[in-house]
């Protein structure tokens, strides 16, 4: 977006952020205060793939005070698929399951905003606010795992949007499938900000007693004022840390994703975060560094001039000395952790917390020899 790129000349390369703030305002690009309440992203740019843009502007008919109230919206997604595949070297899955589209809970930083342009939508404010649910998804996954020669390897759950979101406690779409991963003895990781998930830890103890489940919480700061305006609508960071407790008090295999690190924000952070999910019982942990694709690296941008202008420049300086001057680098291997000084040093500062604290000592691997197959054709005939 140009007016975003001017106005980060202009606080990065001049030092202006109040002449960056006062040029987005001009444009009219952001949203005004009172329609974004409790959402991160203050401007709803136009997809990477429309052909035209949106401003605020008055046009001298005073309608914009008779708009209604501004409430999240959810439409149904009927996919023909529910498990999607990947080929990516530096993550250690290869199928992965996502109940919704868009997200709820609004985490500024997130990475998976880009993914409502193919909608036809705004990966800003859109993609916290209209939502798609997939109400079909467990009958979905039951027929794919009923396809013949389908080989079990784990699932994983909320790698993209969270399947704990807040419309979760109307939809009970997650909840659905993990019924079915019980019944056919499938192995399933969970990664969520949701305090919402101990709703499920019937189901997930006992899949766990059997070695077929595990969760992790992401925690990114435990400073309540940053993660409002952050994550508006996660679970607060006090909630997730006692969501591991349960967890683990429950039987089951809990650990803590200290992710995303912003630079110069929550970067200083790290330990106290691991200090606080091990003493909640997590036994593993993990990081990824903040990451600014396509779309958010201007949503990211606008935030960060909002509610930290006096912290722009450190933080936007560190951000591109891990990516090569640049703002992102979607290099495999490098993507997740970036590169450069700064990149190593909290690679090195997260492994001696963790080894101090007695983390990852032992990482647990799922079970596969349990799945139960579909019957074959002759087999159901049989039960006539």
């Amino acid at each position: 977006m140009e007016q975003i790129v001017r106005a980060d000349i202009a606080a990065f390369g001049a030092g202006r952020t109040d002449m960056a703030n006062a040029m987005i305002e001009e444009s009219g690009i952001r949203i005004r205060p009172d329609r974004n309440r409790g959402r991160s992203a203050g401007i709803n740019p136009s997809g990477r793939f429309e052909p035209v843009t949106r401003h605020v502007f008055d046009d001298g008919w005073n309608s914009i005070e008779e708009l209604p109230p501004f409430k999240t919206e959810v439409q149904v997604e009927k996919p023909r698929t529910i498990i999607t595949r990947n080929t990516s070297p530096d993550i250690s899955f290869d199928r992965s399951i996502n109940p919704y589209r868009g997200c709820e809970h609004g985490c500024v930083y997130c990475f998976a905003r880009p993914t409502h342009s193919f909608m036809g939508l705004s990966p800003g404010l859109d993609f916290e606010s209209k939502l798609f649910a997939k109400p079909d998804a467990a009958k979905l996954l039951d027929r794919e795992l009923s396809k013949e020669g389908y080989q079990p390897r784990t699932i994983a759950i909320g790698t993209n949007t969270d399947p704990y979101q807040p419309v979760e406690r109307q939809w009970r779409i997650m909840r659905e499938i993990l019924e079915v991963l019980e019944a056919r003895g499938h192995p399933v990781g969970i990664v969520t900000k949701s305090a919402l998930v101990v709703r499920d830890i019937d189901i997930l103890s006992r899949m766990a007693e059997r070695g077929l489940a595990k969760v992790a919480l992401s925690v990114t700061t435990l400073d309540r004022a940053l993660a409002r305006t952050m994550e508006p609508r996660a679970s607060t960071p006090t909630k997730r840390l006692e969501a591991i407790r349960q967890l683990a008090d429950a039987g089951i295999p809990a650990s803590v994703m200290v992710a995303p690190i912003v630079p110069g924000l929550t970067d200083p952070e790290i330990e106290r975060i691991l200090d606080s999910a091990r003493a909640a019982g997590a036994l593993e942990a993990g990081y990824v560094m903040l990451r600014l694709p396509l779309e958010v690296a201007p949503i990211f941008k606008d935030w960060l001039l909002r509610h930290y202008p006096d912290r722009y420049r450190h933080v936007m300086s560190l951000v591109r000395s891990m990516r090569g001057g640049k703002d992102y680098d979607s290099e495999w291997g490098k993507r997740m952790k970036g590169g450069g000084p700064y990149a190593w040093q909290i690679g090195r500062r997260f492994e001696i917390a963790a080894k101090r604290l007695g983390l990852n000592l032992q990482r647990r691997v799922l079970r596969t020899d349990l799945f139960v197959p579909a019957p074959k054709q002759n087999e159901q005939l049989l039960l006539l």
